[in-house]
């Protein structure tokens, strides 16, 4: 498992392009970046502003909780 801190600049913008996607799910980041889904939270949470990180979190957990295969 890698370090979100060990990703290059490039990983880091795919990854949080992948997050914001609602079309890719945490399992599929993992499997590819090797970066877990609290990692990819802490990630989102450091690089995006505050109202865009939280505006992110609620539509992932509202969505989480509509569907069981949404991240």
């Amino acid at each position: 498992m890698r370090k979100a801190n060990e990703l290059s600049p490039e990983h880091v913008s795919e990854i949080i392009q992948m997050a914001l996607s609602d079309h890719v799910s945490f399992a599929n980041i993992q499997a590819e970046y090797g970066v877990t889904d609290k990692q990819v939270k802490t990630l989102m949470r450091d690089t995006l502003k505050s109202g865009s990180y939280k505006t992110w979190r609620k539509r992932v957990r509202d969505f989480g909780d509509r569907r069981e295969t949404y991240k």
